[in-house]
């Protein structure tokens, strides 16, 4: 990613974006910021396009309007080869870890140095060592398939082929879903280190608090469209997640403290 200059305010910068699949509407005129050394965490209930977020922020998606930044640069007004040399700048921890099934370990981890780097195998294969060990694997485990592991184990062996190729900013989409409470503990320690480590910045898709609660420095909440007014902003909440969990808000007060209020009453009109 391109070098900031001192005006710039944001290293990631939406402006109206609005995204449609076919005649579905995910996002509408959402706007946001994310400042160097930040750790922004995204939350909301499924649908309401926070993984679409995301996709967007790391160009593997286009919005159907507006303008995403990089470090106070259009992705639309670079070339293709800038595109791919400053997406390299992006790590990315999809849901699930999305391994490759079929490579070891070690050949997930080494696969971005391998694809755009020309560094040499001893070389490769130090940074391999040292990005396991960061996120608790020994290199024993390096020439294990994914079947092989253990759900927390694929999730960090994600976050080590991401921080393998030294990103500026990291982005983690649902990095708990599915783990255990002590499990989800780790990767929220694992990325406090990351951060703490070096110097990152942080965007952290998540319906889970506890990962809210540890990790952010502040919080943007979406809400699903098809539960709005059109003329209501999809970003219901920003802020700290201590004025998250003492908002007056119906809507952000119910999904921060797991309450149905009227969703039931809600799902029983839609069905």
């Amino acid at each position: 990613m391109n070098e900031p200059n001192s005006s710039e305010k944001y290293v990631i910068e939406l402006q109206n974006i609005s995204r449609q699949f076919g005649t579905q509407e995910v996002l509408r005129d959402i706007s946001f910021g994310v400042r160097r050394g930040e750790t922004l965490v995204i939350i909301g209930e499924s649908g309401c396009g926070k993984s679409v977020t995301m996709k967007l922020i790391m160009n593997l998606l286009q919005p159907s309007q507006g303008d995403i930044q990089w470090s106070g640069r259009s992705i639309s007004d670079r070339s293709t080869r800038e595109l791919h040399r400053d997406r390299l700048r992006i790590g990315y921890l999809f849901q699930g870890a999305a391994l490759f099934d079929s490579l070891s370990v070690y050949e997930n981890v080494a696969f971005g140095l391998k694809q755009n780097t020309k560094l040499k195998k001893a070389e490769i294969d130090q940074i391999v060592v040292e990005r396991l060990r960061e996120v608790g694997l020994s290199d024993s485990i390096s020439q294990k398939k994914p079947a092989q592991l253990s759900g927390g184990m694929k999730k960090r062996v994600g976050l080590a082929r991401a921080l393998a190729m030294t990103p500026e900013v990291m982005l983690y989409d649902e990095p708990t879903t599915g783990l255990d409470p002590v499990m989800t503990d780790v990767i929220n320690e694992l990325i406090l280190q990351t951060r703490a480590s070096r110097p990152v910045t942080s965007i952290v898709v998540t319906h889970d608090m506890s990962t809210v609660k540890k990790v952010a420095d502040r919080i943007i909440m979406l809400y699903p469209l098809t539960r709005l007014k059109p003329d209501e902003s999809q970003i219901v909440f920003e802020g700290t997640a201590e004025e998250a969990f003492q908002s007056s808000s119906p809507r952000v007060h119910q999904f921060v403290y797991g309450e149905a209020g009227d969703r039931i009453r809600e799902m029983a009109e839609a069905a």
